[in-house]
Protein backbone atom coordinates (compact mmCIF):
# COMPACT_ATOMS: atom_id res chain seq x y z
CA UNK A 1 0.00 0.00 0.00
CA UNK A 2 1.36 3.87 -0.99
CA UNK A 3 2.11 5.14 2.35
CA UNK A 4 1.79 8.38 1.39
CA UNK A 5 -1.71 8.96 2.59
CA UNK A 6 -4.76 10.67 0.20
CA UNK A 7 -5.93 14.09 0.90
CA UNK A 8 -9.71 13.92 1.37
CA UNK A 9 -12.81 16.03 1.66
CA UNK A 10 -16.08 15.23 3.00
CA UNK A 11 -18.94 17.64 1.70
CA UNK A 12 -22.22 17.76 3.59
CA UNK A 13 -20.87 16.00 6.78
CA UNK A 14 -23.11 16.40 9.67
CA UNK A 15 -26.08 14.34 7.95
CA UNK A 16 -26.51 10.52 9.18
CA UNK A 17 -24.55 9.79 5.93
CA UNK A 18 -22.15 12.52 6.00
CA UNK A 19 -21.48 11.37 10.03
CA UNK A 20 -20.57 7.39 8.97
CA UNK A 21 -18.57 8.59 6.22
CA UNK A 22 -16.35 10.53 9.12
CA UNK A 23 -16.38 7.78 11.33
CA UNK A 24 -14.87 5.01 8.79
CA UNK A 25 -12.32 7.95 7.21
CA UNK A 26 -11.44 8.92 10.45
CA UNK A 27 -10.11 5.24 10.81
CA UNK A 28 -9.13 4.70 7.40
CA UNK A 29 -5.50 4.21 6.94
CA UNK A 30 -4.45 5.72 3.38
CA UNK A 31 -6.49 8.44 4.12
CA UNK A 32 -5.52 12.69 5.45
CA UNK A 33 -9.24 14.16 5.61
CA UNK A 34 -8.20 17.78 5.21
CA UNK A 35 -11.66 19.66 4.10
CA UNK A 36 -14.88 18.66 6.33
CA UNK A 37 -18.08 20.94 5.48
CA UNK A 38 -21.35 21.64 6.80
CA UNK A 39 -23.14 25.27 6.11
CA UNK A 40 -24.91 24.83 10.04
CA UNK A 41 -21.55 23.36 11.84
CA UNK A 42 -19.18 25.76 10.16
CA UNK A 43 -16.77 26.64 12.70
CA UNK A 44 -16.83 24.42 15.10
CA UNK A 45 -14.42 21.81 16.18
CA UNK A 46 -15.60 17.85 14.43
CA UNK A 47 -14.88 16.02 18.07
CA UNK A 48 -17.75 19.16 19.10
CA UNK A 49 -20.28 17.75 16.96
CA UNK A 50 -19.54 14.29 16.77
CA UNK A 51 -17.76 13.63 20.22
CA UNK A 52 -17.94 9.68 19.82
CA UNK A 53 -14.62 10.85 17.03
CA UNK A 54 -12.76 12.26 20.39
CA UNK A 55 -9.31 10.46 20.16
CA UNK A 56 -8.80 9.76 16.56
CA UNK A 57 -5.44 11.53 15.51
CA UNK A 58 -7.09 11.98 12.28
CA UNK A 59 -9.18 14.08 13.01
CA UNK A 60 -7.63 16.16 15.92
CA UNK A 61 -8.09 19.81 15.53
CA UNK A 62 -9.86 19.60 12.15
CA UNK A 63 -13.25 21.95 11.90
CA UNK A 64 -16.18 22.17 9.80
CA UNK A 65 -15.59 24.96 7.11
CA UNK A 66 -18.76 26.69 4.84
CA UNK A 67 -18.97 24.71 1.60
CA UNK A 68 -17.21 27.38 -0.43
CA UNK A 69 -15.88 25.35 -3.70
CA UNK A 70 -12.50 27.76 -3.48
CA UNK A 71 -12.32 27.00 0.36
CA UNK A 72 -12.53 23.22 -0.55
CA UNK A 73 -10.10 23.43 -3.46
CA UNK A 74 -7.09 25.21 -1.57
CA UNK A 75 -7.36 22.65 1.00
CA UNK A 76 -6.29 20.18 -1.41
CA UNK A 77 -8.14 17.23 -1.68
CA UNK A 78 -7.53 14.77 -4.37
CA UNK A 79 -11.17 13.15 -3.97
CA UNK A 80 -14.16 14.95 -2.42
CA UNK A 81 -16.86 12.97 -1.15
CA UNK A 82 -20.43 14.48 -1.47
CA UNK A 83 -23.14 13.73 1.36
CA UNK A 84 -25.87 16.10 -0.27
CA UNK A 85 -29.10 15.96 -1.42
CA UNK A 86 -30.15 15.17 -4.95
CA UNK A 87 -30.12 18.72 -6.94
CA UNK A 88 -27.74 19.94 -4.74
CA UNK A 89 -24.34 17.93 -5.54
CA UNK A 90 -24.52 18.72 -9.32
CA UNK A 91 -23.44 22.45 -7.71
CA UNK A 92 -20.21 20.71 -5.88
CA UNK A 93 -19.52 17.94 -8.80
CA UNK A 94 -18.75 20.52 -11.63
CA UNK A 95 -16.36 22.75 -10.24
CA UNK A 96 -14.78 20.19 -8.42
CA UNK A 97 -14.20 18.07 -11.85
CA UNK A 98 -13.08 20.85 -13.73
CA UNK A 99 -10.78 21.37 -11.00
CA UNK A 100 -8.73 18.31 -11.02
CA UNK A 101 -10.70 16.60 -7.77
CA UNK A 102 -12.08 13.32 -8.34
CA UNK A 103 -15.49 13.17 -6.91
CA UNK A 104 -17.96 10.48 -5.13
CA UNK A 105 -21.72 11.32 -5.23
CA UNK A 106 -23.45 10.09 -2.84
CA UNK A 107 -26.69 11.73 -4.08
CA UNK A 108 -29.36 10.69 -6.91
CA UNK A 109 -28.04 12.99 -9.04
CA UNK A 110 -25.96 11.03 -11.68
CA UNK A 111 -27.08 7.36 -11.16
CA UNK A 112 -29.26 7.41 -13.89
CA UNK A 113 -28.24 7.25 -17.43
CA UNK A 114 -31.08 9.33 -18.80
CA UNK A 115 -32.08 12.69 -18.73
CA UNK A 116 -35.38 12.49 -19.19
CA UNK A 117 -36.08 9.16 -16.82
CA UNK A 118 -34.40 11.75 -14.36
CA UNK A 119 -37.23 14.37 -14.67
CA UNK A 120 -39.82 11.73 -14.60
CA UNK A 121 -39.24 10.74 -11.05
CA UNK A 122 -37.56 13.43 -9.88
CA UNK A 123 -39.96 15.75 -11.02
CA UNK A 124 -37.22 18.42 -12.33
CA UNK A 125 -34.58 18.67 -15.40
CA UNK A 126 -31.90 17.12 -14.60
CA UNK A 127 -29.09 20.00 -13.51
CA UNK A 128 -25.98 18.57 -15.60
CA UNK A 129 -27.21 16.12 -17.99
CA UNK A 130 -23.90 16.25 -20.03
CA UNK A 131 -22.18 14.40 -16.76
CA UNK A 132 -24.75 11.33 -17.33
CA UNK A 133 -22.04 9.19 -19.74
CA UNK A 134 -18.99 10.47 -17.23
CA UNK A 135 -19.92 8.90 -14.16
CA UNK A 136 -19.37 5.30 -12.73
CA UNK A 137 -21.65 3.52 -11.22
CA UNK A 138 -20.67 2.78 -8.03
CA UNK A 139 -21.77 -0.44 -7.17
CA UNK A 140 -18.15 -2.28 -7.16
CA UNK A 141 -19.35 -5.99 -7.56
CA UNK A 142 -20.79 -4.97 -11.15
CA UNK A 143 -18.70 -2.37 -12.01
CA UNK A 144 -15.34 -3.10 -10.59
CA UNK A 145 -13.29 -2.55 -13.69
CA UNK A 146 -14.35 0.63 -14.31
CA UNK A 147 -13.53 1.98 -10.97
CA UNK A 148 -10.00 2.19 -11.25
CA UNK A 149 -10.00 4.99 -13.90
CA UNK A 150 -13.06 6.69 -12.33
CA UNK A 151 -12.83 10.36 -12.32
CA UNK A 152 -16.48 10.47 -11.54
CA UNK A 153 -18.15 8.08 -8.83
CA UNK A 154 -22.30 7.72 -8.68
CA UNK A 155 -23.06 6.00 -5.77
CA UNK A 156 -26.21 3.97 -5.33
CA UNK A 157 -28.93 4.65 -3.34
CA UNK A 158 -29.66 2.11 -0.76
CA UNK A 159 -32.45 0.25 -1.80
CA UNK A 160 -31.23 -0.41 -4.83
CA UNK A 161 -28.10 -2.00 -3.78
CA UNK A 162 -30.39 -4.44 -0.93
CA UNK A 163 -32.46 -5.36 -4.80
CA UNK A 164 -29.63 -5.54 -7.78
CA UNK A 165 -27.36 -7.45 -5.65
CA UNK A 166 -29.53 -10.33 -4.63
CA UNK A 167 -31.08 -10.26 -8.71
CA UNK A 168 -28.50 -9.21 -11.46
CA UNK A 169 -26.84 -12.62 -11.25
CA UNK A 170 -29.95 -14.48 -11.84
CA UNK A 171 -31.28 -11.72 -14.71
CA UNK A 172 -27.74 -12.57 -16.78
CA UNK A 173 -28.09 -16.20 -16.52
CA UNK A 174 -31.72 -16.06 -17.37
CA UNK A 175 -32.39 -17.80 -14.21
CA UNK A 176 -35.51 -15.64 -13.91
CA UNK A 177 -38.52 -14.13 -15.87
CA UNK A 178 -38.39 -10.37 -16.30
CA UNK A 179 -41.69 -9.96 -15.78
CA UNK A 180 -43.61 -10.23 -12.39
CA UNK A 181 -40.97 -8.93 -10.22
CA UNK A 182 -42.04 -8.16 -6.69
CA UNK A 183 -39.85 -6.49 -3.75
CA UNK A 184 -40.66 -5.52 -0.69
CA UNK A 185 -38.04 -3.64 1.61
CA UNK A 186 -38.09 -2.35 5.22
CA UNK A 187 -35.59 0.41 5.83
CA UNK A 188 -34.38 2.08 9.23
CA UNK A 189 -35.54 5.86 10.08
CA UNK A 190 -32.27 6.94 9.12
CA UNK A 191 -32.33 6.34 5.71
CA UNK A 192 -34.73 9.54 5.90
CA UNK A 193 -31.84 11.22 6.24
CA UNK A 194 -31.62 13.82 9.29
CA UNK A 195 -34.71 16.07 9.17
CA UNK A 196 -37.60 17.41 11.22
CA UNK A 197 -40.89 15.87 10.42
CA UNK A 198 -43.65 14.79 11.90
CA UNK A 199 -43.81 11.43 10.47
CA UNK A 200 -40.31 10.82 11.58
CA UNK A 201 -40.72 11.54 15.31
CA UNK A 202 -40.08 9.26 17.50
CA UNK A 203 -43.79 8.97 18.48
CA UNK A 204 -44.80 8.06 15.34
CA UNK A 205 -42.13 5.65 14.01
CA UNK A 206 -42.22 3.68 17.42
CA UNK A 207 -44.16 0.24 17.80
CA UNK A 208 -44.88 1.24 13.83
CA UNK A 209 -44.18 -0.57 10.63
CA UNK A 210 -45.47 1.44 7.63
CA UNK A 211 -45.37 1.36 3.64
CA UNK A 212 -44.61 4.69 2.17
CA UNK A 213 -43.43 5.45 -1.98
CA UNK A 214 -45.54 2.62 -3.77
CA UNK A 215 -45.66 2.50 -6.73
CA UNK A 216 -43.19 4.54 -8.06
CA UNK A 217 -40.58 4.96 -5.66
CA UNK A 218 -37.70 7.46 -7.05
CA UNK A 219 -35.25 4.40 -6.42
CA UNK A 220 -37.16 2.13 -8.76
CA UNK A 221 -35.82 3.85 -11.71
CA UNK A 222 -32.37 3.20 -10.77
CA UNK A 223 -32.83 -0.99 -9.68
CA UNK A 224 -34.81 -0.90 -13.21
CA UNK A 225 -32.47 0.78 -14.93
CA UNK A 226 -29.37 -1.49 -13.53
CA UNK A 227 -31.44 -4.83 -13.90
CA UNK A 228 -32.55 -4.04 -17.50
CA UNK A 229 -28.57 -3.40 -18.47
CA UNK A 230 -27.98 -7.12 -16.72
CA UNK A 231 -30.99 -8.47 -19.14
CA UNK A 232 -30.26 -7.27 -21.95
CA UNK A 233 -33.77 -6.21 -22.10
CA UNK A 234 -36.34 -4.23 -20.19
CA UNK A 235 -36.85 -4.90 -16.80
CA UNK A 236 -40.15 -3.52 -14.90
CA UNK A 237 -40.67 -4.65 -11.67
CA UNK A 238 -42.99 -3.49 -8.20
CA UNK A 239 -41.22 -2.07 -5.38
CA UNK A 240 -42.77 -1.04 -2.07
CA UNK A 241 -40.87 0.29 0.81
CA UNK A 242 -41.81 0.23 4.09
CA UNK A 243 -40.33 2.09 7.25
CA UNK A 244 -39.45 0.40 10.61
CA UNK A 245 -38.70 1.51 14.10
CA UNK A 246 -34.96 1.05 14.49
CA UNK A 247 -32.05 2.95 13.22
CA UNK A 248 -30.39 1.55 10.63
CA UNK A 249 -30.65 -1.45 8.30
CA UNK A 250 -32.48 -2.73 5.02
CA UNK A 251 -34.25 -6.17 4.80
CA UNK A 252 -35.14 -6.45 1.16
CA UNK A 253 -37.80 -9.79 0.27
CA UNK A 254 -37.89 -10.28 -3.99
CA UNK A 255 -40.49 -12.60 -5.39
CA UNK A 256 -39.79 -14.01 -8.83
CA UNK A 257 -40.77 -16.64 -10.75
CA UNK A 258 -37.92 -18.85 -12.32
CA UNK A 259 -37.27 -20.28 -15.73
CA UNK A 260 -36.86 -23.74 -16.45
CA UNK A 261 -37.31 -26.84 -14.32
CA UNK A 262 -37.49 -26.82 -10.33
CA UNK A 263 -35.12 -29.42 -9.64
CA UNK A 264 -32.21 -28.09 -10.15
CA UNK A 265 -33.51 -24.73 -9.60
CA UNK A 266 -31.24 -23.91 -6.11
CA UNK A 267 -28.01 -25.51 -7.88
CA UNK A 268 -28.61 -22.59 -10.73
CA UNK A 269 -29.07 -20.25 -8.03
CA UNK A 270 -25.82 -21.26 -6.46
CA UNK A 271 -23.57 -21.43 -9.29
CA UNK A 272 -24.81 -18.17 -10.85
CA UNK A 273 -24.16 -16.25 -7.25
CA UNK A 274 -20.83 -18.11 -6.45
CA UNK A 275 -19.72 -16.85 -10.29
CA UNK A 276 -20.78 -13.59 -9.88
CA UNK A 277 -19.32 -12.66 -6.24
CA UNK A 278 -17.25 -15.37 -5.62
CA UNK A 279 -14.27 -13.02 -5.67
CA UNK A 280 -16.15 -10.38 -3.71
CA UNK A 281 -15.44 -9.88 -0.45
CA UNK A 282 -18.59 -7.80 0.97
CA UNK A 283 -21.19 -10.28 -0.68
CA UNK A 284 -21.81 -13.01 1.81
CA UNK A 285 -24.03 -16.20 0.51
CA UNK A 286 -26.38 -17.70 2.72
CA UNK A 287 -27.59 -20.37 0.82
CA UNK A 288 -31.00 -21.99 -0.10
CA UNK A 289 -33.12 -21.76 3.24
CA UNK A 290 -30.60 -18.53 4.55
CA UNK A 291 -32.85 -15.53 5.45
CA UNK A 292 -30.62 -12.67 5.79
CA UNK A 293 -31.02 -10.61 8.71
CA UNK A 294 -30.14 -6.96 9.54
CA UNK A 295 -28.80 -7.37 12.89
CA UNK A 296 -25.82 -9.31 10.97
CA UNK A 297 -24.38 -6.42 8.61
CA UNK A 298 -25.59 -2.92 10.52
CA UNK A 299 -22.28 -0.74 10.99
CA UNK A 300 -20.83 -2.84 8.21
CA UNK A 301 -19.56 -3.22 4.55
CA UNK A 302 -21.93 -6.75 3.90
CA UNK A 303 -24.82 -7.38 2.16
CA UNK A 304 -26.25 -11.07 3.20
CA UNK A 305 -28.47 -13.13 0.50
CA UNK A 306 -30.14 -15.86 0.62
CA UNK A 307 -32.85 -17.58 -0.87
CA UNK A 308 -36.09 -20.47 -0.99
CA UNK A 309 -37.87 -22.10 -3.06
CA UNK A 310 -41.82 -22.15 -3.14
CA UNK A 311 -42.91 -24.85 -5.12
CA UNK A 312 -46.46 -24.84 -3.88
CA UNK A 313 -47.05 -21.16 -5.72
CA UNK A 314 -43.86 -21.34 -8.27
CA UNK A 315 -41.64 -18.84 -6.80
CA UNK A 316 -38.37 -18.47 -6.16
CA UNK A 317 -38.20 -16.07 -2.90
CA UNK A 318 -35.11 -13.79 -2.23
CA UNK A 319 -34.05 -12.28 0.72
CA UNK A 320 -31.14 -10.02 1.52
CA UNK A 321 -29.67 -7.34 4.22
CA UNK A 322 -27.20 -4.63 4.24
CA UNK A 323 -27.06 -1.27 6.41
CA UNK A 324 -28.44 1.85 4.77
CA UNK A 325 -25.82 3.88 5.79
CA UNK A 326 -23.22 1.44 5.04
CA UNK A 327 -23.22 -0.46 2.17
CA UNK A 328 -25.99 1.20 0.99
CA UNK A 329 -24.31 4.72 1.38
CA UNK A 330 -20.91 5.97 3.39
CA UNK A 331 -19.30 2.15 3.30
CA UNK A 332 -20.00 1.50 -0.22
CA UNK A 333 -18.53 4.83 -1.35
CA UNK A 334 -15.17 4.13 0.56
CA UNK A 335 -15.28 0.95 -1.43
CA UNK A 336 -15.41 2.94 -4.81
CA UNK A 337 -12.92 5.11 -3.06
CA UNK A 338 -10.48 2.00 -2.14
CA UNK A 339 -10.45 0.78 -5.89
CA UNK A 340 -9.98 4.20 -7.22
CA UNK A 341 -6.78 4.76 -5.72
CA UNK A 342 -5.67 1.31 -6.02
CA UNK A 343 -5.80 0.35 -2.44
CA UNK A 344 -6.90 -3.09 -1.42
CA UNK A 345 -11.37 -3.41 -1.95
CA UNK A 346 -11.32 -3.99 2.10
CA UNK A 347 -9.09 -1.13 3.15
CA UNK A 348 -10.76 0.55 6.25
CA UNK A 349 -13.63 -1.73 5.53
CA UNK A 350 -13.54 -4.55 7.49
CA UNK A 351 -15.03 -4.00 10.76
CA UNK A 352 -17.66 -6.46 12.02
Amino acid sequence: MNSEKIKTAVIGASGYTGQELLRLLAMHPAVELVAVTSRQEAGRDLVSVFQRLAGAPSVEGLAFISPDIDAIVEAGPKVAFLALPHGVASEYAIPLLERGVRVIDLSADFRLRSAAVYEEFYGHAHPAPALLDEAVYGLPEFYRDELPSAKFVASPGCYPTGVLVPLVPLLKKGIVKLRGINVSSLSGVSGAGKKTEVSLLFAEVNESLRAYGAPKHRHLSEMEQELSLAAGSEVTITFVPHLMPVNAGILTTIFCEPEGDFSDLSGRVGAAMEECYGESPFVRILGEGGFADTKNVVRTNFVDVGWVIDRRAGRLILSSAEDNLGKGAGSQAIQSFNLMNGLPETCGLLNF
